[in-house]
């Protein structure tokens, strides 16, 4: 799969947009009886992971125009700040790549649910000028991301692309500087390939870099990928898919190289049986055709809400999303929840109550 990247400075205006919040009130607002209106009037805030937002921001966007009452605001601030919002009780939902652990949960007094509402790729994307091509071997990304490969023409990189003109340049590494479900996707991905990430970096939301420059946000990693010749860093596949950023084709557990798709990354989730509780890590996936980075993200709710009206808005809004949003999906780079996970969410979103 080619990918062609374009470093014109008009594809930042969008990006640096969303870090700012996305706000989905929008849509036809002539009426309030708008066909499909559900009859309740509520506001919703959220915050959290930048991974699903803007999946999130186009379900939210399109949901209001056929319930314009309902008002959906969700800031993408990070798992690790979406996470904290949460537990604080300043939003009505949050939303984290990373599921919450036992110990952060018991924290939230109203008790937490967590509900997988889409999936998607974690990728290694690059500019390169001329270079739309690139393999990168477990080893050689690890290395590049533990600092031992800094040069792009290295010998284990060029035998890697034999085909391809590799520049003798430095490889700038991006990683995000904030509290970030993809960072903790992502290290602990590296951790299960490599004992020496695992002693030297270890796994979570922030880790000490051991190479390269921070960035906040999927959307800051991405800009600084797009100003940067010679870069290299982590991002949802969906932002390098909106910005046509090229991306490396990895190496999976099996020794092939797998580039990111939906059917690639629908392999390595069929591999995972979501348990009763909704929590699963997919770190690196069996399979000959699966790529090795992908993850569910989930949308934190209350065990309990104080207005009814409110919580039956927000089921509405979640069922939505997992029912007809589902199509929105892959033009943004995700992957559709496969039938059975849906009724799983589902029902445990039916375990909600109001006090």
């Amino acid at each position: 799969m080619v990918y062609r990247v374009s470093l014109k400075k008009t594809w930042l205006a969008p990006l640096l947009a969303l870090t700012l919040g996305l706000t989905a009130c929008g849509g036809n607002q002539t009426g309030s009886n708008a066909e499909g209106d559900s009859g309740l009037s509520a506001s919703l805030t959220g915050a959290g992971a930048s991974f699903p937002a803007p999946l999130y921001q186009r379900w939210f966007s399109e949901y209001n125009k056929e319930n314009s009452n309902i008002q959906v605001s969700y800031q993408s601030v990070g798992s690790g700040a979406g996470v904290e919002q949460f537990t604080q009780g300043t939003v009505d939902f949050g939303a984290s790549d990373v599921a919450m652990t036992d110990e952060e949960m018991a924290q939230v007094e109203r008790g937490v649910t967590l509900l997988p509402m889409t999936a998607g790729s974690i990728v290694l994307a690059y500019n390169l000028s001329g270079i739309d091509e690139l393999r990168l071997s477990r080893q050689a990304y690890t290395d590049i991301l533990l600092g031992k490969i800094t040069r792009w023409n290295d010998p284990t990189l060029a035998e890697l692309n034999p085909d391809v003109e590799l520049p003798n340049s430095d490889i700038t590494v991006v990683h995000r500087s904030d509290g970030s479900g993809t960072t903790g996707v992502f290290t602990k991905h590296l951790s299960d390939i490599s004992p020496e990430w695992e002693q030297q970096v270890g796994s979570g939301k922030t880790v000490e870099w051991p190479a390269g420059v921070g960035a906040k946000g999927n959307e800051g990693v991405t800009a600084q990928i797009l100003q940067t010749e010679g870069s290299l860093g982590y991002v949802e596949y969906g932002y390098a898919k909106q910005q046509n950023i090229p991306v490396a084709t990895l190496e999976n557990q099996s020794g092939n190289f797998v580039a990111p798709t939906e059917e690639s990354a629908s392999n390595a989730l069929g591999a995972t049986t979501l348990p009763e509780n909704l929590r699963a890590f997919v770190t690196d996936p069996e399979g000959e055709d699966s790529y090795p980075i992908v993850t569910y993200t989930w949308l934190l709710a209350y065990e309990n809400y104080e207005d009814p009206e409110k919580l039956q808005a927000l089921k509405d809004v979640i069922n939505w999303s997992l029912t007809e949003g589902q199509e929105y999906a892959p033009e943004l780079g995700y992957i559709p929840l496969p039938d059975n996970v849906v009724e799983k969410v589902q029902a445990k979103l039916e375990t909600i109550q109001a006090n």
